[in-house]
């Protein structure tokens, strides 16, 4: 029973770690978002982000996304500098249609820093991507 559920590779959707200024407050921030690189827009998008270290956990962190549109990124969470020092997962499900997607995208410890900047699918600027 366990071998009939089929849950495909997920292709077209990363999740970014963003340097960017924030106007409000006159500060850099660090946001975590969701790019859906794909022709066809994603139906309820589940996030779950937690941190991790041998010694250390952080509490859990929940967002649903209705539709994510085709081509188009949401910001999932602002992420402090402190979380860097963990691993930090973020487990995506989503429908496609009437089928079910599920990944999770590891950022490891220490692997989000100005010197992994890299050019992001879909925004004009530069992150720390996981495809």
């Amino acid at each position: 029973m366990k071998e009939d559920i089929k849950i495909p590779k997920v292709e077209s959707v990363y999740i970014a770690v963003v340097n960017e200024y924030n106007d409000i407050y006159k500060t850099q921030d660090w946001n975590a978002y969701i790019i859906n690189d794909k022709d066809v827009d994603l139906e309820m998008v589940l996030i779950v982000t937690s941190g991790y270290s041998e010694n250390k956990t952080t509490s859990v962190f929940r967002k649903k996304i209705d539709v994510l549109p085709k081509k188009s990124y949401a910001k999932i969470e602002l992420m402090q500098e402190e979380l860097f020092a963990l691993n930090n997962t973020f487990k995506v499900t989503f429908f496609e249609g009437n089928q079910m997607y599920d990944k999770t995208y590891l950022f490891r410890k220490n692997s989000i820093n100005l010197k992994a900047l890299q050019p992001v699918p879909l925004m004009s600027v530069k992150g720390v991507l996981v495809k």
